[in-house]
């Protein structure tokens, strides 16, 4: 298992990662596609990213917004490692999809 994050360790981690805020002990970012099938896409790569790395956010799909949270449940459900890689990968895949993030949503 990963260590657990303190604050300082995830503010620094969260200036690599503009696409995402840390809200209520999560990494957390919406990101806005530019159609519904656009969104079922970066859901299913961020299904398979979740399989590959064996760690499954938390996801909620609005039509063309996808919510993404990241928290190691086994963990306590706060932030390690783990969460900062998953999420840095699920940004990339939505730059493939042509989402644009929204994060302060």
């Amino acid at each position: 298992m990963d260590e657990i994050l303190n604050r300082s360790a995830i503010g620094n981690a969260l200036a690599d990662l503009p696409d995402w805020r840390y809200r209520l002990g999560a990494l957390v970012t919406v990101y806005k596609c530019p159609t519904s099938a656009a969104a079922l896409e970066l859901i299913a790569a961020v299904g398979r990213l979740a399989e590959e790395q064996n760690h499954h956010p938390d996801l909620d799909w609005r039509y063309n917004r996808v919510f993404i949270r990241y928290t190691s449940h086994d963990a306590g459900s706060d932030v390690t490692q783990r969460d900062i890689r998953a999420a840095g990968a699920a940004s990339r895949a939505a730059v493939d999809v042509g989402a644009v993030a929204d994060p302060a949503r």
